[in-house]
């Protein structure tokens, strides 16, 4: 069992810490008073350190900077981003957070047991993402969703990501990294027409070095179980 006084490493804490530290100077260089969006990004940035320790908690977190983030992207009329953290990624969250506490490794509820997925598994939620996709672009048409296609796309790499974790694959962590890509590019757009918005581009790069992280760190967690047996 990990020593739990030295639970996270330096890897760990250098990068949560210059993640904080970008999302800190970001917002106070470029938001106007917008503490939910500190709040939000300080959350999420802590569920993605958790999510690579494999830790139930980080389900936790996810939830919340779920609904805090959906009342950011209603502020804004990105209400594909909105139905798609508050309809799909906070619900799927939840399950993930079931899934993990009923599949810890060795008792250890801080430390879920990597999951197998085999071809069936992965052609099942290629097909469930290509249904939940379609269904979702004819609800963003009706909302009229700013930047209809990338917020189609980013409805995509969500659900996906987040079926993969619930299935608790390492390949969740680089499926969300895809998503980060699309809404650094999502909120690129919205910084030119209001610069405040650079501060969740930020986040999002944050992000993407996270979610890259943790898909390294489950490889390392997932050898380590196979050879502990």
């Amino acid at each position: 069992m990990q020593d739990k006084k030295r639970y996270f490493s330096k890897g760990d804490i250098i990068l949560w810490g210059s993640s904080v530290v970008c999302i800190l100077i970001s917002f106070f260089l470029f938001e106007k008073g917008g503490y939910l969006s500190l709040v939000a990004s300080l959350v999420g940035v802590t569920s993605l350190i958790f999510n690579a320790k494999g830790n139930p908690l980080g389900q936790v977190l996810m939830i919340a900077f779920s609904v805090l983030y959906g009342i950011i992207s209603w502020g804004f009329a990105y209400y594909g981003e909105m139905i798609t953290y508050l309809g799909m990624t906070a619900p799927m969250a939840l399950f993930a957070l079931v899934s993990w506490l009923k599949n810890s490794y060795n008792g250890n509820k801080a430390e879920v047991k990597v999951g197998t997925i085999g071809k069936r598994e992965v052609i099942c939620g290629i097909l469930l993402t290509i249904l939940v996709t379609f269904g979702f672009y004819f609800i963003l048409r009706y909302f009229h969703t700013a930047y209809l296609l990338p917020s189609t796309i980013s409805v995509a790499t969500s659900f996906f990501a987040a079926y993969l974790t619930f299935k608790r694959s390492p390949y969740f962590a680089l499926a969300y990294a895809a998503n980060d890509v699309v809404l650094v590019l999502l909120w690129g757009v919205a910084a030119l027409e209001e610069p405040s918005y650079m501060s969740v581009i930020v986040c999002f790069i944050a992000f993407l070095f996270n979610d890259l992280y943790g898909f390294w760190s489950w490889l390392k967690m997932e050898k380590r179980q196979t050879n502990n047996g």
